[in-house]
């Protein structure tokens, strides 16, 4: 299968999580036979913070506008047996309805951020997708699942909308023998909406244990916040660097935003990255977590700065080991990139059947 992919980045993971989705799922489809292209727009931030620009798994090019999409890639676009469009494409309108013009494949939106989307589109914000682009699509791969996957048919008529949630690399993601230097560790990009779950779980914890130590790792944190002298702040953790951040923590905090907590079934990509490194997880809760992990079993559930400082004193050692380690054995057995590139496979074979060919929108570039 030609697979052609335009999404936020491939190229750098800097104040995103796209990258290292894609990353994941884009090797594990190439290793399963396929050929990808990733076009992705070559912006400033972006390309100031590279970390990846020669995957072996696919080839990545970039293109600076809308026009340059058109004239450079109509080709590749109208020969792919498939082509994805992500969620927070810059022009992400103009660039889907081009997609869906050209593309004589399956199209997809692949949606990474769907309670964020959908939240966008009640308040008529059409930044990168709007509600007269999506029937265009054959396929509608949301991060999330759940009712949500009936609200995207029913109301803005997605044609067939189906969870395509986040994966980890079991290869890359793996339980490392490291000396613990913090009890706590956060791992994510500065989120207004998740800052006071983090101050609440993390930094009111810190205030009121200074004998243990903390980690808020992630870029875009205001200059104004005032973090206790027992969390440490790293700016940035490059992917390849994950596992080994894991393993210096006793418990690793997943925080979740508040979008996703009204939509539940949305799991995070740090939060399977984390249970594959098989480190004990400390999350707030959300409809739908029961799905994919088993609270008391494999991970634990927080509502207070008391639930996580009694994880963090009443936990023995031996039960930690545990916790982690069902936690990865819940990973592995069905969340890796390789079942997620099953599954996409899957996904858009089904979708090039002739009763599904897609609704072509035209829009010349």
């Amino acid at each position: 299968m030609k697979l052609v992919v335009l999404g936020l980045s491939l190229s750098s993971s800097w104040g995103n999580g796209h990258a290292t989705t894609y990353r994941a799922l884009l090797r594990a489809f190439a290793a399963r036979g396929h050929q990808v292209l990733f076009l992705e727009r070559d912006t400033p931030w972006y390309a100031a913070h590279r970390d990846l620009e020669d995957p072996r798994f696919c080839r990545l090019a970039f293109y600076r506008d809308v026009a340059e999409l058109g004239r450079a890639w109509r080709g590749a676009v109208a020969e792919a047996d498939a082509v994805i469009v992500g969620s927070y494409v810059p022009d992400g309108v103009a660039v889907g309805r081009w997609a869906q013009a050209t593309a004589r494949g399956v199209t997809a939106f692949y949606d990474i951020d769907t309670p964020v989307t959908l939240g966008k589109l009640a308040r008529g914000d059409e930044d990168y997708v709007s509600a007269a682009v999506i029937p265009g699509y054959s396929l509608y791969l949301s991060f999330t699942g759940g009712p949500t996957l009936e609200v995207l048919e029913r109301r803005y008529g997605a044609r067939s909308a189906q969870a395509l949630y986040c994966s980890v690399d079991a290869e890359a993601y793996r339980p490392l023998d490291r000396a613990a230097r913090w009890d706590l560790s956060y791992l994510g990009t500065y989120s207004a909406d998740r800052q006071p779950t983090l101050q609440r779980l993390l930094v009111d914890v810190a205030r009121s244990a200074p004998d243990l130590k903390f980690c808020v790792a992630g870029p875009q944190y205001p200059g104004s916040l005032d973090w206790p002298a027992n969390v440490d702040r790293l700016e940035h953790v490059e992917p390849g660097e994950h596992p080994a951040f894991y393993a210096a923590s006793r418990f690793t905090l997943n925080v979740t935003r508040a979008d996703m907590i009204a939509a539940g079934w949305s799991p995070s990509v740090r939060l399977f990255e984390a249970g594959a490194c098989g480190v004990p997880i400390i999350s707030d809760a959300w409809d739908g977590l029961e799905a994919f992990f088993s609270p008391g079993r494999d991970i634990l559930l927080a509502g207070g700065a008391e639930d996580v400082l009694h994880a963090l004193r009443e936990t023995s050692d031996a039960e930690r080991r545990a916790l982690g380690a069902a936690g990865r054995r819940r990973i592995l057995a069905a969340h890796t990139a390789d079942h997620r590139a099953e599954e996409l496979e899957s996904l858009l074979r089904a979708a090039a059947a002739p009763a599904a060919e897609p609704l072509l929108v035209t829009q010349d570039i």
